[in-house]
């Protein structure tokens, strides 16, 4: 991990670039890959393309300008959050460029109107018969500019500031809240899109094959910009519980695997006996040796793998200081 050192003023220039490039991604995922199929993601910009089909002659950008000031009001006033200005910037910016690159894509504006794939810069771009390939380069857009707009510390808001106010006055889990939240602008693009309701031609028969699309393209986005946020996760945690004055087990640590350890005295619950608890961190190749090797000195030992998402400390990465500007 690579760190370099920045001013103040610096670093707030970078990061609001930075927002300003996952904004500009976000939109292009969406210009790109997701609006000319109809595909529902949830969110802000799944209900704006549902709104698009209702009312053609109003951009998908446009609604996204439209949902993003009372979800901006409605998480000043019922979560009592400030609305910084670099949540403003990317509230603001990707509705912006959303309208600029469908402007620049489309010849005209019936083909804007329509979203036509086959007009999609000069219908170079059309996946119709591939739409594997949409899913899978619009998700990767769209959750790679999210994870640079969080990296850089704003928030686009969208359907999470509605889950926080459902969860909080509804009293349900957050998690349960943004299923429900995104589920239903789902449910919506199928009505609307896949089966045509309040639509002048409601012919269409595609409603749950948009459905399962719309799906899977959450579920990409959400694994993408976890893995942008969090990385891969290389490094693991194992906690191993083991009979008290285990021989053989600190030695094999500090000198075969070159590592330390935190020992932890500990009892049984069950059987009172005296109990070893050890925490060490390892690289993600090395898990596989040890837990053997583990297994060699107590083969009932309870051992536990986790991931760790950061690691700071000796022989691992340094603590980040104020002022510095992390690259991984």
């Amino acid at each position: 991990m690579n760190r370099l050192h920045t001013s103040p003023r610096l670093r707030t220039l970078l990061e609001l670039a930075g927002i300003c490039l996952g904004c500009l991604l976000v939109a292009a995922g969406f210009v790109l890959f997701i609006n000319p199929y109809k595909l529902v993601p949830g969110g802000v910009f799944g209900t704006s393309i549902v709104l698009h089909q209702l009312f053609p002659s109003i951009q998908v950008g446009t609604f996204g300008y439209i949902l993003a000031v009372p979800i901006l009001l409605a998480s000043a006033f019922c979560l009592g959050k400030k609305v910084g200005g670099r949540t403003l910037l990317a509230s603001f910016a990707a509705p912006f460029f959303m309208n600029l690159l469908s402007s620049w894509c489309y010849p005209t504006q019936e083909a804007l109107q329509a979203l036509d794939p086959s007009q999609l810069l000069g219908g170079r771009l059309d996946l119709s018969n591939d739409l594997i390939l949409a899913i899978l380069f619009g998700p990767l857009l769209i959750g790679l500019g999210s994870a640079l707009i969080i990296k850089c510390k704003a928030s686009s808001g969208g359907s999470d500031v509605i889950a926080m106010i459902i969860s909080r006055y509804a009293r349900v889990k957050f998690s349960n809240a943004l299923l429900a939240v995104d589920g239903t602008v789902v449910l919506a693009g199928m009505l609307v899109i896949g089966f045509g309701i309040g639509q002048a031609d409601s012919s269409s028969t595609a409603g749950l094959r948009l459905s399962g699309y719309s799906l899977l393209c959450i579920l990409m986005m959400t694994r993408i910009l976890s893995f942008a946020i969090s990385g891969a996760k290389n490094d693991k945690i194992l906690l191993i519980v083991t009979p008290k004055g285990l021989p053989g087990l600190r030695e094999f640590i500090l000198q075969t695997l070159d590592r330390t350890a935190t020992c932890l005295p500990g009892r049984g619950l069950y059987s009172g006996d005296d109990k070893e608890m050890w925490m060490l961190v390892l690289h993600e190749r090395e898990v596989d040796s040890v837990t053997t090797r583990i297994k060699q000195f107590c083969p009932k030992a309870f051992l536990v793998v986790t991931d760790a998402y950061d690691t700071y400390g000796e022989r691992w990465n340094d603590l980040p200081n104020e002022g510095d500007l992390v690259l991984k």
